[in-house]
């Protein structure tokens, strides 16, 4: 782990996949990492040790982010501990799919509640309270482009999420702060290895030019440039860190 930057990032979502390589990554460029779960406290515990073993410094936060009083509760533990918040990474989220014809309200509503009103709530927040300087991140999806058959919902919260990334970014002049995103494509994680056959992630693997599956710490390097000193004159960008699938 790197000496410690004197810099404060939350992680949401940041106790398992892609979420916690961002986390591990962060910590590592010696960012102070506050990593939020909603339901993992073991992941995120174990996590928080494995940062500290290895020199970093990092602590667990229990929120719902698709509950604005649990968000600014967040914020607020992280302002009193460590004396406010320079960075907020959007990872927190979850994935659905059924054609649009066969789609219920519960999977509409929970996609919207988490992707899309949970990013509304960390970036309203983080608007108000981010320290001058602030890097934000929010995660997409390379989805926005695919548009493949049962991701519609999906799709369509990431999307919005971009859209508030690029206005987002124009509202916070005056402040140089950024704010873009990251669109990964199918990456290696359990949660999307987890009921698929070999054949569909070999398939899968070889649609990218480079033909293997993404990595967590390929998003994760991608996150670490646009929080580091590397990524400040990108602003309002969506990076799609996706080996080229499209």
């Amino acid at each position: 782990m790197s000496n410690a930057n004197g810099k404060v990032a939350i992680v949401t979502g940041g106790s398992r996949g892609i979420g916690a390589a961002i986390a591990e990554r962060l910590a590592g460029d010696g960012f102070t990492v506050v990593i939020n779960y909603a339901g993992g406290a073991a992941d995120a515990e174990a996590l928080v040790g494995k940062i500290e073993k290895a020199g970093g410094r990092a602590v667990a936060a229990q929120a719902d982010v698709s509950d604005p009083a649990a968000v600014a509760r967040m914020f607020d533990m992280a302002d009193a501990a460590f004396g406010g918040v320079d960075v907020i990474v959007n990872n927190a989220g979850i994935m659905r799919l059924a054609a649009i014809a066969e789609a219920d309200d519960a999977l509409f509503d929970s996609q919207m509640a988490i992707n899309l009103k949970g990013t509304f709530n960390t970036l309203r927040e983080a608007s108000r309270r981010l320290r001058n300087g602030g890097r934000i991140v929010n995660l997409s999806s390379s989805q926005t482009g695919l548009l493949s058959p049962s991701y519609g919902v999906y799709a369509a919260t990431k999307a919005a999420v971009e859209a508030m990334t690029h206005v987002l970014s124009k509202e916070l002049r005056g402040r140089n702060i950024t704010v873009n995103a990251v669109a990964p494509g199918p990456t290696a994680t359990k949660l999307f290895l987890d009921g698929k056959t070999r054949e569909v992630i070999d398939h899968l693997a070889k649609l990218a030019p480079l033909e293997r599956l993404g990595q967590p710490t390929d998003v994760a390097a991608a996150v670490s440039f646009l929080a580091g000193p590397d990524g400040a004159w990108i602003n309002g960008q969506v990076l799609r860190a996706n080996g080229g699938i499209i």
